[in-house]
């Protein structure tokens, strides 16, 4: 299913910003410390088990439940 880890991306910058833009650039910069760059997902980018993993330990982390 493509797209699924754009989604996830946002799931999580949404959740820990809460609408706060600065929170929500601190926490794309933290997941790209982490080897995730947000930017380079889109909705039609093709999904790999091994980002998915990378995506979910990142979520974990900052303590986001994804579904």
């Amino acid at each position: 299913m493509p797209g699924l880890v754009k989604k996830m991306i946002d799931a999580i910058v949404l959740e820990r910003s809460k609408g706060n833009v600065v929170i929500a650039n601190s926490t794309r910069t933290k997941l790209l410390l982490k080897g995730i760059d947000p930017l380079k997902y889109t909705p039609t980018t093709e999904d790999d088990a091994a980002i998915i993993a990378k995506v979910r330990t990142a979520a974990l982390d900052f303590g986001v439940r994804l579904s």
